[in-house]
Parts: C-alpha cells; structure tokens; sequence
C-alpha cells in the first residue's frame, strides 16, 4: 500500500480520550470526535474503512501481530501506537483494545487511547525501528 507520509507530529489533544470501535474483522463502525479531528478524516471517510489505514509504515508488523493474538486470547492489549493522519502527520498513543463480547460471541473491539509518555515514545522509536530492520532481513 502506498501512503503519503510526512515528518509532522500532531501533539496528542490536551485532556481527551481517542475512542473507536470495529467490528471483528478490523472495520471501524464508531469514532468519537476526538478521533475523528486526530485522524483528520471526515467521520463518514471514518466508518466502514479498516482501522489500518492509521497504520504508519514505521509500525513493524509484529507489534500488530501481538495485538491479534492478545485480543484473540480474550486478553485487552496496551501498547504504544504510531497512528497516520490523512495529510500524512502522524501522533503517537498509549491504546488498549479490548474485545466487545455479546451472547459470548466477539462482536467486535473498542480502542481507547490516551496521551502517551514522551519517554516511553522515545524508546519505542529505537526499538520499532530495530523491528523493522529485523523484518525487513526475514
């Protein structure tokens, strides 16, 4: 997939809880202003779109990995989260992803994130890029 990516960091909103829901497969079906004005998509680009196209490619691909197979376990995930906005700017997050359960059954996963630590950032940028490095020689 290609995406426009720029070096602009948008700074996490003073006070406010990110929040957004998907149905099973990853497709977003709620988004809370404070979403929607971070993401920098209309609403209505929002809803029926798969959440990965917030997926900034400096995110390695087994970060994403731990979080299915968290949230498949039943388990609530946390991690530290490079997201892209439509212009390209990206902002970080402390997310956790819980499974929605109705009947027993996964009906879908609630994503609420919070203002990240700038330390906890700073050492995730090191060790995201060593991922990556390690990905791309697999």
């Amino acid at each position: 997939r290609h995406v426009f990516v720029t070096d602009q960091e948008v700074p996490y909103p003073e006070g406010k809880l990110i929040v957004s829901r998907t149905d099973p497969a990853g497709v977003i079906t709620h988004a809370n202003p404070a979403f929607v004005e971070m993401s920098g998509y209309a609403r209505e680009e929002l809803i029926g779109q798969p959440h990965h196209i917030l997926r900034h490619p400096d995110m390695p691909a087994a970060a994403f990995a731990d979080l299915w197979q968290t949230i498949g376990r039943g388990e609530a995930w946390h991690g530290y989260v490079k997201n892209l906005r439509k212009d390209g700017a990206h902002y970080w997050v402390y997310a956790t992803v819980i499974a929605n359960i109705r009947n027993g059954q996964v009906v879908g996963f609630t994503s609420v994130r919070r203002k990240p630590s700038p330390r906890r950032v700073a050492e995730c940028v090191e060790l995201y890029q060593r991922m990556r490095a390690e990905e791309a020689t697999a």
